[in-house]
């Protein structure tokens, strides 16, 4: 298993480095599959965030779908404890979920709205669009590029990801183990570009574009 630590507006020492190195020594006995572990730490500098200033998250790549997991305290040793344990957890469900599947257990359906619904509660804004300066071109899934919006100090990071037509039982299950809020995906049955988003308790909702002008549809190759 490869472990590499990167460090974003910080400098990341060896002490710490080896600190990681045998933390993460136990995740192959949950994931025997696993071939590297990303691990990014960020330093906020701002004094109002003391006790979230260090930020870790660790990408496990393996057999299967990425998992991650952050977490922030105020050092970086707190922080790799948080984000080991959310991992830690992940990995148990991801296990368990293999053995549903082995023994072709019915997993519980999900709770989604439908379109029309989401779409008659949205709102509509009005006013001038920002102007958002063009990128270069993403060439390859994993690449990632900073712009800014006009003279504007917000930042707009963008991401290319490879994306392989899944269901949308296959989707929460991803939105879980990567711990964010929203999962992009383009749907099996339909097709379509389609985010899943985390409604209040154990709900889901789901969005998904039409293509009117004609657009080559999507298919499954494997």
């Amino acid at each position: 298993m490869e472990i590499v630590v990167v460090g974003r507006h910080t400098d990341v020492a060896d002490r710490f480095r080896q600190h990681v190195e045998d933390k993460l020594a136990k995740v192959e006995l949950l994931s025997p599959y696993v071939r590297r572990v990303d691990v990014e730490v960020t330093h906020e500098n701002n004094p109002r965030l003391s006790e979230s200033r260090e930020r870790v998250e660790l990408t496990l790549r393996a057999k299967g779908p990425v998992i991650r997991a952050e977490a922030a305290a105020d050092d970086r040793f707190g922080a790799l404890d948080l984000a080991i344990d959310k991992l830690n957890e992940r990995l148990r469900r991801a296990r368990d979920r293999r053995k549903d599947h082995r023994n072709n257990k019915v997993l519980a359906p999900v709770d989604v709205r439908p379109l029309d619904e989401i779409l008659s509660d949205g709102g509509s804004t009005s006013g001038p669009e920002p102007q958002i300066s063009t990128p270069a071109a993403l060439a390859e899934p994993g690449d990632s590029v900073e712009t800014t919006i006009g003279d504007s100090p917000v930042v707009i990071r963008q991401k290319l990801h490879h994306a392989d037509p899944m269901t949308l039982d296959d989707a929460v299950y991803e939105m879980e183990m990567v711990g964010h809020d929203f999962y992009l995906f383009i749907d099996k049955e339909t097709s379509r570009p389609s985010v899943l988003y985390k409604r209040k308790g154990w709900s889901f909702g789901v969005i998904q574009l039409d293509n009117p002008c004609g657009g080559a549809p999507v298919t499954d190759l494997a």
